[in-house]
C-alpha cells in the first residue's frame, strides 16, 4: 500500500530558523560562536515551537517535547557521551594521550599523522558502528598531535570527524545501515557492496589531501619524544575491542576499569584521583548531554506541528524521472536530516516514502538504501549543531564552525553520492527476477 503525502505546514519550520539565526547569526556578526550557546538558541527554539498548534493544550506539547527529548536514541546518546568523557578524562589524567601521541609522532613522519588519524578513524567506525564513539576515542589524541606538530587543531579533528562519518555511513551494525536496509528491503551485505564503492575514491582522496596540507611539518619528526608503552595500552584495547565489534558501553566501561588500574600501578594517581578524573570527565559532558535532550525535544515538537510532512510533500511533488527520484530521495533525506541533526531519525522518517519512490520509479533497494545514508551522513557530518561536531569541537575546546573547513571526507562523499546518481547506468536497475518474490 503506498504511503499518502501530507502536505504539513510550512511555518512549523520556523523554530529551526530561529535556532540558526540566533546561533550562526549572532557567530557571524560577533566573530564569535561562543556568544549564543546553542543549547540556549534551541532552547528558545523549542519555545517558539510550543506557540504553533493552537488547538492541542500546552500540556499536550509538552507532553510530545518530553517524550522526544526521552527518545530512547537521545538517551543512549547521553549514556555514551558520559561514559566518553570519563574514559577520555582518566587516559589523559594517566598520561595516556601523552604517550600514545608521542609513540605515534617516533613512528610515523608528521606529514603522515593526520592521515594516518584519519584511515584509523575508517577502521574503528566501521568496527564500532557510532561515529561519536569513534569521535570520543579519537579526538584527545588528536589534539595532543595538534599540539605536539602544530599542525592546525580544527584540521586533525576534521580528519577524526571524517574517519567517524566513513564507518557510521558502512558500517553493518551502525543504526543508520541497519535503518537503511530495513526500510528499502535489501540485504546489509549487498547495501554494504554498493555503498562501499561509492565512497571509497572521497576515502581515498581525503587520505592524499590530509598527506597533501600537512606537508609543512616535517620539521617535528627530527625531535626525540619519551612514551610509556604501558600507558598507551588502554587506547589499544579501545581500538582493538573497536575492531573486534565489541559493544560500545562494554568497550568505554572497559577502558575506563583498564585506564584506572594504569594510572593506580604508574602511580599517576590514587583511587581519590581515579575518582575524581571519572568525575570530571563525565560533568564535561553535561552541557553537550543537556542540549541533545533539548534538539530531540524541539524536533519533536517540529515534527508533531507538521514541519517534517511539508518538506516530504514538497519535494515529492516536484519528482518527474529516474534520475529525478533519487535526486529526490536524497534531497528529503538531506532536508530532514539538517531539521533533525539525526541521521538515522532522518532515514527512520524517510525511509518508506523513498520506498515508494524506489518502487514507482523501479530503482534497486541496494541503491536507495545507499543514497538514504549516504547524504544523511555527509550532512550529519557537518552540521554544527549535529552531535558529531559538538562532540569533536567539545573535546578539542574549539568552535565547531572552525572545524567547518577541513571536513574533507564529508564534502566528497557527497559530491560522490551525485556522481553515483548523475552517472549511473542500468546497473543499478532492479531485476525483474527479483520483483517476483
Amino acid at each position: 500500500m503506498k504511503q499518502e503525502t501530507k502536505k504539513g505546514n510550512p511555518l512549523a519550520l520556523l523554530p529551526l530558523g530561529v535556532f540558526l539565526l540566533l546561533f550562526v547569526g549572532s557567530g557571524i556578526i560577533t566573530g564569535d560562536f561562543y556568544k549564543m550557546p546553542a543549547v540556549v538558541a534551541f532552547l528558545i527554539s523549542g519555545a517558539v515551537a510550543l506557540l504553533f498548534n493552537k488547538k492541542e493544550s500546552l500540556e499536550a506539547k509538552l507532553n510530545v517535547f518530553c517524550k522526544g527529548a526521552g527518545e530512547p536514541n537521545i538517551i543512549l546518546m547521553v549514556l555514551i557521551f558520559l561514559f566518553a568523557g570519563a574514559f577520555s578524562s582518566v587516559a589523559k589524567a594517566m598520561g595516556g594521550v601523552d604517550s600514545t601521541v608521542n609513540l605515534s609522532l617516533s613512528i610515523l613522519p608528521s606529514n603522515l599523522l593526520v592521515a594516518g588519524l584519519f584511515i584509523i578513524g575508517c577502521f574503528i567506525s566501521v568496527s564500532m558502528g557510532t561515529s561519536v564513539g569513534t569521535i570520543a576515542a579519537l579526538a584527545p589524541i588528536g589534539v595532543g598531535i595538534s599540539e605536539k606538530t602544530g599542525i592546525p587543531v580544527a584540521l586533525v579533528i576534521g580528519a577524526v570527524v571524517g574517519g567517524a562519518m566513513f564507518g557510521d555511513n558502512l558500517s553493518i551494525i551502525s543504526d543508520t545501515t541497519i535503518a537503511a536496509v530495513r526500510t528499502q528491503g535489501c540485504e546489509l551485505k549487498d547495501k554494504f557492496k554498493m555503498n562501499f564503492k561509492i565512497v571509497l575514491p572521497a576515502a581515498i582522496v581525503t587520505a592524499v589531501l590530509l598527506t597533501i596540507v600537512t606537508l609543512g611539518y616535517d620539521n617535528v619528526a627530527n625531535q626525540s619524544y619519551d612514551y610509556n608503552l604501558i600507558k598507551v595500552l588502554p587506547y589499544l584495547v579501545v581500538l582493538i575491542g573497536a575492531l573486534c565489534g565489541v559493544n560500545v558501553f562494554v568497550l568505554l566501561g572497559s577502558g575506563i576499569g583498564f585506564a584506572g588500574v594504569v594510572g593506580l600501578f604508574t602511580k599517576s594517581f590514587d583511587i581519590f584521583g581515579l575518582i575524581e578524573a571519572i568525575s570530571g570527565g563525565i560533568a564535561g559532558m553535561y552541557e553537550l548531554s543537556i542540549l541533545c535532550i533539548v534538539v530531540g525535544g524541539a524536533v519533536s515538537l517540529i515534527k508533531f506541528n507538521g514541519g517534517i510532512d511539508y518538506i516530504l510533500y514538497f519535494i515529492t511533488s516536484r519528482i518527474k524521472s529516474k534520475k529525478g527520484a533519487e535526486f529526490g530521495i536524497a534531497g528529503l533525506v538531506s532536508v530532514i536530516d539538517l531539521c533533525t541533526a539525526n541521521n538515522t531519525i532522518a532515514i527512520v522518517t524517510a525511509g518508506p516514502l523513498a520506498k515508494d519512490i524506489a518502487d514507482k520509479y523501479e530503482i534497486d533497494p541496494r541503491k536507495t538504501a545507499s543514497i538514504l545514508d549516504i547524504f544523511s551522513s555527509c550532512w550529519q557530518g557537518v552540521i554544527p549543531y549535529g552531535a558529531q561536531l559538538l562532540t569533536a569541537a567539545g573535546v578539542a575546546q574549539i568552535s565547531p564552525v572552525e572545524i567547518l573547513p577541513y571536513l574533507y571526507y564529508p564534502g566528497l562523499m557527497f559530491i560522490c553520492g551525485i556522481a553515483s546518481i548523475l552517472f549511473a547506468k542500468n546497473i543499478c536497475k532492479v531485476k525483474k527476477s527479483n520483483q517476483t518474490a
